[in-house]
């Protein structure tokens, strides 16, 4: 069992950053391919960024690519989240979620999730 919390939501302007924390318990992180996905009012949730457990590669969605930068730190097994240039189009829950698989895109794929913390971005 892993356990996620994730910190750092807010409210923020648009221009402005943020950095989602996303601290594991239970079982080391070394192992999980490791990502963030976020939830808008309405609409489905959809994949932000992961890091792939077997390659120091990361990924990003086209919507948040040249913004949001995804991170980890194996030894306080954590997660981060960089978010720059916000838009009011980032106003979503943000969720952190674990998984041992190699399909990082699908939200089904994933074993574990936390809580979700919200970011709300205005204009």
């Amino acid at each position: 069992q892993v356990q996620l919390v994730e910190s750092g939501g807010g409210l923020a302007q648009a221009g402005d950053s943020l950095t989602l924390s996303c601290a594991a318990s239970g079982r080391a992180i070394n192992t999980y391919t490791m990502a963030w996905f976020r939830q808008a009012p309405e609409r489905e949730r959809e994949f932000v960024a992961a890091s792939p457990w077997v390659t120091s590669l990361t990924y990003n969605a086209q919507s948040v690519k040249g913004r949001f930068i995804i991170s980890r730190d194996n030894a306080k097994n954590t997660m981060y989240l960089q978010m720059n240039s916000l838009k009011p189009e980032d106003t979503a829950v943000y969720y952190c979620a674990a998984s041992r698989g190699s399909n990082y895109l699908d939200p089904s794929a994933y074993d574990y999730w936390g809580q979700g913390t919200q970011v709300t971005v205005s204009s």
